[in-house]
């Protein structure tokens, strides 16, 4: 196996699943709502009190967020009202559950007050605190230094290929 590293000059970004995840969900009221999402805020008010942003901006990443597919839009009428739409998770949104959860813990870590983080996530089982942990297929748990980058089937390269 290349390190794909090595030539890095021979390949384009511009299919980047990094940059392309950014393009969802890279402001920061984007990943707060999907925190509020995940901790159970289904109503648009909420979120926008929650998040800490007008309604404008909630109206503009909720349908962003709708349209990739991380939220659907679920009506609900309470006696009396008009019908009103909540939002709710789908497979997609769930997917982004290590995400977030990573970004957690490394705000825990390095970006905390004094006096420590203001939630901690639990196993709703047992108890025990949520860790996002990157490990390999086999189980091997990975830390910096210990991968690879070679090329996938999505690689778009910019030269001749040097194999």
């Amino acid at each position: 196996m290349t390190d794909l590293l090595t030539e890095r000059d021979a390949w384009s970004t511009t299919n980047c699943s990094i940059a392309r995840a950014l393009e969802i969900v890279g402001t920061k009221s984007a990943l707060l709502i999907m925190r509020e999402a995940f901790f159970g805020t289904r109503r648009f008010d909420d979120f926008a009190k929650r998040v800490g942003i007008g309604e404008p901006a909630t109206s503009a990443r909720l349908k962003e967020l709708t349209a990739a597919g991380l939220l659907e839009r679920v009506p609900y009428r309470e006696p009396g009202q008009r019908t009103r739409y909540a939002y709710q998770m789908t497979e997609k949104g769930r997917d982004f559950l290590p995400v977030l959860m990573a970004l957690r813990q490394w705000g825990d870590t390095w970006a905390a007050s004094e006096q420590g983080p203001s939630v901690v996530v639990r196993h709703d089982e047992c108890g025990a605190p949520v860790h996002a942990v990157l490990q390999c297929e086999n189980g091997h748990d990975i830390t910096y230094g210990d991968t690879v980058v070679d090329r996938g089937p999505g690689l778009i390269r910019t030269s001749a290929d040097s194999d």
